[in-house]
């Protein structure tokens, strides 16, 4: 029942308050002094109060008469709340520093905050809590508190959590629950998000888990049995090992499992065709993959454990993010199978973790090919013109800053500044994938010691990664995303991620509505962070990892928004424009 809830507590150091009498008459050694508790005035002593589920930002007003330092030391307070009869307020239930940050003698805490505090502390809704509060002030090393009793009417609605996390000695995370395996949220019909979670993830037999609202306590924490979900309940026992698909109803209170023996990919591509089946591999952190050899083109789909009821296949407008046939209809989601245009051995991978369920289909790099003698030097050249002598480390090459190209643009490598040395090229277009609209969008191919064009497929800024010791040519870009959220009401859960779009050079644009007084910042999540130095302006300069959260729309509206960033990445300018 107990666990901290720590909101917005900040423990200020107050300027000791100097009397009119001398500094060294005024400073007294460490215990020669004593710190007087203060004196509850608000609420009154056995109060009931009850919390209205429809005016969750109503407040309650906690105030006090201020205790006293006999030396006159700063004091500052918190107010706490805790199990009914403690005295003890090391671990509360709930913890909020007084106003101005934390020097006045007085608390304003809302409906919300409260009732949220109480259900992660696991008080039932639509039920009075009975708690002990207390004013805890503190001066320097000294604490001292006064408390009362106080009764709370719950919500009629339990709080539920919009993440959930699994973790435990059954689990793959070691019982870390800082490494907590998030589970995925599924959509409802209508694509909005439901209340259904669900993780792909290993289990070890006799050992148990739970699930969490955060990565870090306090959270709610759901355990159970036998299909129940309890909050605040026991631990799970996993019964067997295995790989298992596990789903969390917060609707109502249920768990269930489905044992993954294997996941297989079936379909036109491969060996025997649609009578075929090529198993994948489970790796860990909900990923499978295999090597396998594809001798023809068309559609397939992923099936588990050859059972033609568990099929994932593609989105239709997103053809990289698989969902269940099964669950499409319930997600608000039209499917088609899957589609493959590549002859030869591939990696094929199977990506079902939280962050979105996905594949690849990828050259086979398990066998590493034979490392090619690194040269002192290497050139990038574009369209024949000499660029910059690529940096050496090792056995690879980078160059110095994200180079803005356009589709047609043609690279060649040399290991001399005029072109008259040993060639090399990659079978791979730079800027070909099938997942474009990613945060980082990576790719590699072999190099090989040859003249050759190797060609770009996308407008965009790059970084190559030109490693000679596994013949390997990586290339590698950003995409931004203009994040928008409700931080006033804490919105941040159900934020606006717009990915922008891509202009040479090194200019981003986007054409969205925005809301009023709601914060925004540029990403690449989580690499890059834009924040600016004059957050309330339509215009101006960001800088990566600084700078506030931009708020600057006063009205609702449309707006075309457009970011140029430097060739680093370090900074850019913003703008935004009504339409």
């Amino acid at each position: 029942m107990k666990n901290i809830y720590k909101h917005l507590l900040l423990f200020v150091i107050a300027s000791i308050a100097i009397t009119a009498c001398e500094t060294d008459e005024n400073m007294q050694p460490e215990g020669q002094w004593e710190l007087i508790a203060p004196t509850i005035t608000l609420p009154e002593s056995d109060l009931s109060i009850i919390l209205d589920q429809e005016t969750p930002n109503e407040t309650i007003t906690f105030s006090w008469e201020p205790a006293i330092s006999t030396a006159n030391y700063a004091v500052t307070y918190a107010v706490v709340l805790d199990t009914l009869g403690s005295t003890n307020f090391d671990t509360p239930i709930f913890e909020i520093a007084s106003s101005n940050s934390g020097t006045n003698t007085s608390a304003v805490v809302s409906f919300s905050e409260l009732d949220s505090a109480l259900s992660i502390s696991g008080y039932t809704a639509n039920e009075n809590a009975q708690v002990t509060w207390a004013v805890k002030a503190m001066s320097l090393s000294k604490t001292t508190y006064a408390s009362e009793t106080l009764e709370v009417m719950r919500f009629e609605d339990e709080v539920l959590p919009t993440r959930l996390y699994i973790s435990g000695t059954a689990t793959e995370n070691a019982n870390n629950l800082s490494e907590a395996i998030q589970l995925k949220r599924l959509n409802n019909a209508e694509g909005s998000a439901s209340n259904i979670h669900e993780v792909y993830t290993r289990l070890t037999a006799g050992n148990s888990y739970k699930f969490y609202s955060e990565t870090s306590l306090p959270a709610h924490q759901y355990g159970g049995s036998d299909g129940e979900l309890v909050k605040s309940g026991s631990p799970i026992t996993a019964e067997e090992d295995g790989v298992f698909r596990i789903t969390v109803n917060l609707d109502d209170n249920t768990y269930s499992l489905l044992k993954i023996d294997y996941w297989s990919m079936v379909g036109q591509p491969i060996n025997g065709g649609w009578g075929g089946d090529e198993p994948l591999s489970y790796q860990g952190g909900s990923i499978w993959s295999a090597t396998i050899e594809l001798v023809d083109v068309g559609g397939f789909l992923f099936r588990a454990n050859g059972d033609w009821g568990y099929l994932l296949k593609s989105i239709v407008g997103s053809p990289s993010t698989l969902v269940m046939e099964s669950q499409a209809a319930d997600q608000g989601v039209s499917i088609e199978d899957i589609q493959s245009s590549q002859l030869g051995t591939f990696l094929v991978t199977l990506d079902l973790s939280a962050s979105g369920y996905t594949y690849s289909i990828e050259q086979d790099t398990t066998t590493p090919p034979t490392p090619l003698v690194t040269p002192e030097q290497l050139y990038l050249f574009v369209n024949g013109t000499m660029i910059e002598e690529l940096a050496k480390n090792g056995d690879t090459f980078n160059n110095s800053t994200y180079l803005a190209l356009q589709v047609g643009d043609v690279i060649t490598l040399n290991s001399a500044s005029d072109g008259s040395g040993e060639s090399f090229t990659s079978a791979m277009n730079i800027g070909a994938t099938e997942a474009p609209d990613a945060a980082l969008v990576s790719e590699g191919s072999e190099l090989s010691t040859a003249a050759g064009n190797i060609v770009v497929d996308r407008d965009q800024a790059y970084m190559f990664n030109i490693n000679f010791a596994n013949a390997n040519f990586q290339w590698n870009y950003y995409n931004l995303f203009l994040f928008h959220w409700d931080e006033l009401n804490q919105g941040w859960d159900t934020r606006n991620e717009f990915l922008m779009t891509y202009a040479h050079p090194n200019t981003f644009t986007l054409t969205e509505n925005l809301s009023a007084n709601f914060d925004m910042k540029f990403f690449s999540p989580w690499d890059n962070d834009f924040g600016s130095e004059s957050p309330n302006d339509l215009s101006g300069l960001i800088i990566n990892g600084g700078g506030s959260n931009l708020r600057n729309i006063t009205a609702d509206g449309p707006y075309t928004v457009t970011v140029t960033v430097s060739d680093n990445y370090e900074t850019g300018t913003y703008e935004f424009v009504a339409q």
